[in-house]
């Protein structure tokens, strides 16, 4: 299992207050007033009531921000459709969504879903990597296509957004750590590495607590350094050709954990030429 950013990731838009000022505009009139003064005392009502709420702390009804991610501000959202959770088209950082797609994991005959990502990309570098290489767009995604972004240094980000709320940090760090291992171990050859695949979340401590909602991002960053934040919290930062290899091929290599996600990846990447 990959990494749950991310990601993974919360919709505080202030939908709580915007529903506070319904509410009392559905106040009952005052028997026995005038329609002009009733009006009047009905606006009035709403500034005072508006007021005790901001003097109260503001936020009543507004869903916590979870993960320590905070809402990118005045961006376009995009859900994913299996399981309702959005994700912001661009993020601070300038990185694009490409792709939306759900992890899924089996247990006994059931299949759950356990996070929901979104797979964002430096589109400008990837661009201009991709013309470079192949000159003008493949009538489709190719095998080829997919390896180069894989291999290549272009930063990339995999926001994971918690959907499963039995969840521990324990879970994720014994599926993530078995999903990373196979992807490394099938590109060196068969020979595993344990040791390097337990520099990503080893410092994860198991007191973190993770909740439906809760964001786990995991970010290329030039020079080839994987990057894991969990709730906004830094947890490792290894520099490891290999192991951003590994990484992205679980997502978008031969053996994928969202098969439709990559062909929507593969079509965002054709758009780029």
């Amino acid at each position: 299992m990959a990494p749950v950013s991310v990601t993974e990731e919360e919709n505080v838009n202030g939908d709580g207050e915007e529903k506070r000022v319904e509410e009392v505009t559905e106040k009952p009139q005052v028997a026995k007033v005038g329609e002009e003064d009733a009006e009047k005392m009905s606006k009035d009502e709403k500034v005072v009531d508006v007021e005790e709420e901001i003097e109260e702390g503001g936020d009543h009804g507004v869903e916590e921000k979870k993960g320590g991610v905070e809402e990118e501000e005045n961006v376009e959202m995009d859900v994913e459709p299996k399981t309702g959770v959005s994700f912001p088209v661009k993020l601070a950082d300038g990185k694009q969504l490409m792709a939306l797609g759900v992890r899924r994991k089996k247990v006994i005959a059931l299949s759950i879903n356990i996070y929901a990502f979104g797979v964002y990309a430096d589109n400008t570098k990837l661009k201009e990597l991709l013309k470079t290489k192949f000159g003008k767009a493949p009538s489709e995604p190719t095998k080829e296509l997919y390896e180069t972004v894989i291999n290549s240094d272009i930063g990339m980000k995999v926001r994971l957004i918690i959907v499963f709320k039995a969840l521990t940090m324990n879970m994720v760090r014994k599926n993530f750590n078995e999903g990373l291992g196979a992807s490394l171990k099938k590109l060196k050859g068969g020979q595993k590495d344990d040791e390097l695949v337990n520099k990503v979340m080893g410092a994860a401590k198991d007191s973190i607590k993770l909740s439906a909602g809760s964001v786990i991002e995991i970010t290329r960053l030039p020079g080839y350094i994987l990057q894991m934040k969990v709730k906004d919290e830094q947890i490792s930062e290894v520099e490891s050709e290999l192991l951003c290899r590994a990484y992205f091929d679980m997502y978008l290599g031969d053996d994928p954990f969202d098969k439709e996600a990559k062909e929507i990846f593969g079509k965002s990447l054709l758009n780029l030429f």
